[in-house]
């Protein structure tokens, strides 16, 4: 049974079935992470309630693509959570505690939870061979995990509208040209520009004219 059906199925046995948000189009976020310049755009709305169910089907899966690509002993190890406190991350690996956290509000966004699901796996997988060496969080081993288990052209981050409580955003930052606002939950640490203007005057690429400042704490 394909891993969506699975959930699916998972979440009506325990009487929750994940429902879309209407109106509210993917790809009008994009939360930046440690590396280069990232783009972002503004999402309103509050800090939905999630679901917690499916938890058995994911780890089962997780523990299957683990075993089948020579990871026996982290397979047997590996747990996989459901954890509120996330707020914009779509998920996260602890590669030491052998732990795989993912944000409930991706239950509004069913066809994302399998492949945010092997993003975080290839973290496990690409940490696991590289051994007592550290690796790059995004780096050239994680990237051919993506591809060995078969999300090749996976990205650094996510893309989802997710939700966050208006009072959890104390920082808003404005773009210098479109002058839209950027509520956002922790301060901006590296360079973020508007992701709507570098579109229109720049082909998509970041561009320090739309980096977006600070005018509220």
């Amino acid at each position: 049974m394909p891993l969506l059906r699975q959930l699916e199925f998972a979440f009506r046995s325990t009487g929750i079935l994940p429902v879309g948000q209407p109106g509210v189009s993917p790809g009008e976020l994009v939360i930046e992470q440690e590396g280069s310049p990232q783009l972002v755009h503004p999402v309103p709305g509050k800090m939905p309630t999630g679901p917690t169910a499916g938890t058995a089907v994911l780890l089962q899966t997780a523990r299957e693509l683990l075993r089948a690509h020579g990871a026996d002993r982290i397979a047997r190890e590996l747990r996989v959570e459901w954890n509120s406190r996330q707020k914009t991350t779509a998920g996260r690996a602890d590669y030491c505690q052998k732990l795989i956290s993912l944000n409930p509000q991706l239950f509004e966004h069913p066809a994302e939870i399998d492949r945010t699901l092997r993003h975080e796996l290839a973290h496990i997988l690409a940490q696991f061979r590289a051994g007592r060496r550290r690796v790059l969080p995004h780096g050239a081993e994680w990237r051919q995990a993506c591809c060995d288990l078969g999300i090749a052209d996976e990205k650094r981050c996510h893309n989802l509208p997710f939700k966050v409580s208006e009072s959890a955003r104390r920082y808003v930052y404005k773009c210098p040209q479109c002058q839209r606002d950027f509520p956002r939950v922790r301060r901006i640490m590296r360079a973020v520009a508007c992701l709507a203007c570098c579109r229109a005057h720049n082909g998509g690429e970041f561009d320090a004219r739309f980096r977006l400042k600070l005018v509220r704490l």
